[in-house]
């Protein structure tokens, strides 16, 4: 059982923590200690780790007499959140640990100075749950959120980075930003996932007043379809229009679910006009989504429309580093270097290459080279590489594919012929080359970045949709790959 044992004394924040554990008296009570440091276990591995870190790991055991574990906690708020948002997992937690039994009690500072030995506590007598008096008990808020995807380990380059400081903006003043509604998109494995629960993890931290949802729009189809058939309409519209923040991924699986699309229509109205955030990802920009109405189309576009695209060179070799040396292990450059230059299309491919490496080394006990990474990356140590195609040999294999000269792809020409010689020469030369967005439009005739991002798309497009385009494209890759 919890009492609580409280005392009258000053404010402290949160970044006063840091002090108050340099400044408490040294626990002599070595069962205290270790009782708590059980429970402390136990409390990890059912809680966030930026949870745990913020409201668990400050609090020291004090002592342990008569089934009480008595425990020090830096404030009267502090103590007051732990008991609003986390009593139901302390109560199960000195059940399991301690017994049916036992009792845990606070002890909170009054004062504290220089030398831990002259800190200052007072226990009163503890009062029986509920404290309806002191504080209101509440179920914690299940925001959904990955604690893993963070800004701290988000890797920024010239693919991202209006979609990063865009976030960095909305995560630091949610609500009050011309940027609402935000909405994020670009290809598969890009790191949109990753920004968007980036800011909903950073609003909790800074914000724990607010309530942030994460979902994506099947799950929010799904929940929908459940509450029609068991009659909970009411109760799934309050779940999503009570929070501070929606953060909803995938947003392009609402096209063709007209009764979901009108329900999300109210609630983003909802949420809007009550000046709440609204945060979306998708695979294309809202005007490229196809049979979803357009009202919504239109509030989609009220705020900042921020794209993802593939990373240069420099933006994944910097990636894979990074997520080396989270997993621990030493890479030498030359290996990293192999990895960026070859695996192009997205983060996550990085990512499964790293991982494939990682598995060789410690299953297979093999020695880290370039020899493996090809082995990793194509399946033979015997791949000729293609890191060196320049963007001359791409504008000769798709002229002489397509049979277009190169002098018309660098012109200004127009026809579709034409268009989709150019747009596929610059598909290629971004997935081929290190080339900068900026330098490839200057290869084609000066042409501009937005340029250069409109032909990936259409080719894109093209290759999700139209067979003959991708056999095409195939082709090609096969060609320059030989």
């Amino acid at each position: 059982m919890l009492e609580r044992s409280i005392s009258l004394f000053p404010e402290m924040e949160i970044s006063d923590k840091t002090r108050f554990n340099n400044h408490l008296p040294e626990t002599t009570d070595k069962k205290a200690t270790e009782l708590w440091d059980k429970c402390l276990e136990f409390i990890e591995d059912n809680v966030d780790k930026q949870v745990f870190v913020t409201w668990f790991k400050p609090i020291r055991a004090k002592k342990w007499s008569e089934e009480k574990l008595t425990i020090l906690v830096p404030s009267q708020w502090f103590y007051e959140w732990i008991e609003t948002h986390y009593y139901d997992l302390l109560q199960k937690t000195i059940e399991k640990i301690i017994g049916q039994g036992a009792k845990l009690q606070y002890e909170v500072v009054v004062e504290e100075n220089k030398k831990a030995s002259e800190s200052k506590t007072i226990l009163l007598p503890g009062l029986k749950y509920p404290i309806n008096n002191i504080v209101k008990q509440e179920k914690p808020f299940n925001s959904n959120l990955n604690s893993r995807y963070a800004f701290e380990n988000f890797v920024v380059g010239d693919c991202n980075q209006l979609a990063y400081s865009a976030a960095m903006a909305v995560s630091n003043a949610p609500g009050e930003t011309r940027f609402n509604p935000l909405f994020i998109y670009g290809g598969t494995g890009l790191g949109k996932t990753h920004i968007i629960q980036a800011i909903g993890n950073k609003i909790i931290r800074e914000h724990p007043n607010k309530k942030v949802l994460y979902t994506n729009s099947e799950r929010f189809t799904i929940d929908f379809i459940n509450a029609i058939q068991n009659n909970k309409v009411h109760e799934f519209a309050a779940l999503y229009r009570d929070v501070d923040v929606l953060i909803v991924d995938d947003i392009q699986f609402l096209t063709g679910k007209e009764k979901t699309q009108d329900h999300f229509f109210h609630t983003f109205n909802d949420l809007y006009q009550s000046k709440k955030q609204l945060i979306f990802a998708s695979d294309r920009s809202p005007k490229e989504l196809t049979d979803i109405d357009a009202r919504l189309i239109s509030r989609f576009q009220w705020g900042l429309i921020a794209d993802i695209h593939q990373p240069d060179f420099e933006t994944r070799l910097a990636i894979i580093k990074r997520k080396s040396e989270d997993e621990g292990i030493d890479i030498p450059l030359n290996v990293l270097e192999f990895i960026a230059g070859n695996v192009k299309s997205s983060v996550r491919e990085l990512e499964g290459a790293l991982i494939g490496l990682l598995a060789k080394i410690t299953f297979d006990k093999r020695e880290l080279s370039i020899e493996l990474a090809k082995e990793v990356i194509f399946g033979s140590s015997d791949f000729e590489d293609n890191s060196l195609i320049s963007i001359d040999e791409i504008k000769k294999a798709v002229s002489s594919k397509l049979k277009i000269t190169i002098e018309l792809m660098e012109s200004k020409g127009r026809k579709h012929e034409v268009a989709f010689a150019r747009q596929m020469a610059i598909y290629l030369a971004k997935q081929f080359t290190d080339l900068s967005l900026k330098q490839i439009g200057a290869s084609f005739g000066g042409r501009d970045h937005s340029t250069v991002l409109h032909s990936c798309q259409a080719i894109e497009n093209y290759l999700a949709t139209d067979r003959s385009a991708r056999k095409i494209y195939e082709e090609l890759v096969n060609q320059l790959k030989r």
